[in-house]
């Protein structure tokens, strides 16, 4: 199903919070993602933060349809801003869409206006450090975390701003149109893995990609596009057109981890995602996720995880 995102800024909206999330989501587009773009407001046109006029501005729709994502770009100015009748149309418009089988989002203060339409009512949630205060303020029931990059409950994903709506739409790519597809994003904008330690959504489909190294990017392609397969180091570096100790000297000096330690990683997190279906036994999990055995697979999980295969599966 196509997904349907809409885009909602007001006047004076920081530019980067708009271009860099609409922009990476863009690009998806552009390689096969199935989706659509609308930018929408109260008005037509109107001035952003950098005094470039946007103009041919969809009106705020009456009618979403089923699985949209709307996301609210923040502004430069959030006291003065807010108290516009342009944004009060919006929070009037956000509060409207309670209820309704959609998911919202919001890069820096557009957090403000989805608290001040309801959204976050009892919410984990987050906003720029600068702006903590004013959200608690504005939206008294809400949860309000520090130290996050993005903050996801669900139906309601909140960011910290500026830069870190592009992290929030890669993580939406990878929700909806798989890991492989995200990372050809996060390629395409040189930009990998800069959601913080502390964010529990960290994605090791895109984590060790910070480089810039093409022989590296090339056999984590490979490699995230199968990572049940019993890749030999010869068969990677075969791929890369260098040799296999070549290739070890490489990845571990641009990706920060071994070859093996990599393909690890994304066959746990591939796990992790299995693992929610109480229909698969631990063998056929491990089948799947290549490794040779359920023992194997439970040898691997210790690694990196700290509760076992059974107790996540009862905790999800």
């Amino acid at each position: 199903m196509t997904l349907a995102v809409y885009f909602v800024v007001t006047p004076n909206v920081l530019l980067l919070d708009y271009a860099g999330p609409a922009e990476t989501l863009r690009m998806a587009a552009d390689i096969g993602a199935d989706l659509t773009i609308t930018t929408c407001a109260p008005v037509p046109e109107l001035h952003t933060s950098m005094g470039i006029t946007l103009s041919g501005l969809s009106p705020l729709p009456a009618q979403l349809p089923d699985g949209a994502l709307v996301i609210v770009a923040g502004n430069a100015s959030e006291e003065l801003d807010y108290a516009r009748p342009e944004a009060l149309a919006v929070i009037d418009w956000l509060a409207a869409q309670r209820g309704r089988d959609i998911r919202v989002a919001s890069i820096c203060s557009g957090a403000l206006l989805l608290a001040r339409a309801g959204w976050l009512d009892a919410r984990p949630c987050t906003t720029h450090h600068a702006l903590l205060d004013m959200l608690r303020q504005s939206a008294p029931s809400a949860r309000v975390m520090e130290d996050r990059v993005f903050v996801d409950d669900g139906q309601v994903v909140t960011s910290a701003g500026i830069t870190t709506g592009i992290d929030l739409a890669l993580y939406v790519i990878e929700q909806h149109f798989g890991a492989e597809l995200a990372a050809r994003v996060a390629r395409r904008l040189v930009m990998y893995a800069r959601r913080g330690p502390n964010d529990p959504q960290l994605s090791p489909w895109l984590a060790h990609r910070n480089h810039l190294h093409p022989v590296v990017h090339k056999v984590q392609d490979a490699i995230t596009r199968d990572p049940a397969r019993r890749w030999t180091l010869e068969e990677l570096a075969e791929l890369a057109h260098v040799g296999p100790r070549h290739l070890t000297r490489l990845f571990t000096r641009h990706a920060g981890i071994g070859v093996v330690a990599y393909q690890q990683q994304l066959r746990i997190a591939r796990a992790r995602q299995l693992l929610a279906d109480p229909a698969l036994s631990m063998e056929r999990v491990a089948e799947q996720c290549g490794f040779a055995s359920a023992r194997d697979f439970r040898r691997v999980w210790a690694m990196y995880v700290d509760d076992s295969p059974r107790a996540h599966r009862t905790s999800h």
